[in-house]
């Protein structure tokens, strides 16, 4: 049988590209053959799902996934995951992500998963319970790909995402830049970004591209040839 592979997408923050840049290697991977699917275990601040971040990858990448599974959580108000649980009174549950997902992965052989916001967003935070997308990616053993802005700002933006993430002791698969545009400041940012974080930048994603240029096997680098093959 063949070995299930995921990865988890974070961005450096909110409005850096994520779910763009998500639905973008989601296309690209089906286009190369790479039977993707998509799953996210909390989103809020939509009125339903079709028009929602899943929504918008499910439609850009062309996957024709059944909407009920593209994400386990959702709230309507406009707010950070763990606020619109406590509001709404639907708090994430960690099993019920963890089915889910394993579900997602029954149907599709690579998935890839979308966080909520930076690295430190909580999804849960109640006497209850406190969870947050750290606790999540360790608990589904994922590698994570890094999206930030380019431009100002990105180094530290990038930098402090990735510190983090190798102090919980998550391996890091790579960082893609949104909104690139060819100068000595966005050039000079990927390599201080690389110096300073030990981790290769991916890809540079134009403001507006409907394509990403990027090696998939960086992306799924223990992937064989057949795993790839038969895309819905």
């Amino acid at each position: 049988m063949m070995e299930k592979k995921a990865l988890f997408v974070v961005g450096t923050g909110t409005d850096v590209g994520k779910t763009y840049i998500t639905a973008l290697l989601v296309k690209k991977c089906r286009e190369q053959k790479y039977d993707c699917g998509y799953y996210k275990a909390a989103m809020s601040g939509a009125n339903d799902i079709a028009h929602s971040d899943a929504g918008y990858v499910n439609k850009v990448a062309s996957i024709g996934q059944e909407e009920q599974t593209l994400v386990s959580y959702f709230y309507h108000t406009a707010v950070s995951p763990h606020l619109a649980a406590r509001l709404e009174g639907h708090p994430l549950e960690m099993a019920q992500v963890k089915r889910d997902f394993a579900n997602v992965q029954e149907r599709y052989p690579y998935v890839i998963m979308e966080g909520s916001g930076g690295i430190l967003c909580p999804l849960r935070y109640d006497t209850e319970a406190k969870i947050f997308l750290t606790d999540v990616i360790q608990e589904l053993k994922l590698p994570v790909v890094v999206v930030g802005k380019a431009g100002l700002g990105s180094i530290n933006a990038v930098g402090l995402t990735i510190h983090y993430l190798h102090a919980q002791n998550i391996p890091v698969r790579g960082i893609i830049l949104n909104d690139y545009m060819p100068s000595v400041l966005d050039d000079d940012n990927v390599q201080m970004i690389e110096q300073l974080t030990g981790e290769k930048v991916l890809a540079l994603v134009a403001k507006g591209a409907n394509d990403i240029e990027i090696d998939l096997k960086k992306l799924w680098p223990d992937a064989r040839k057949s795993d790839g093959n038969g895309a819905r």
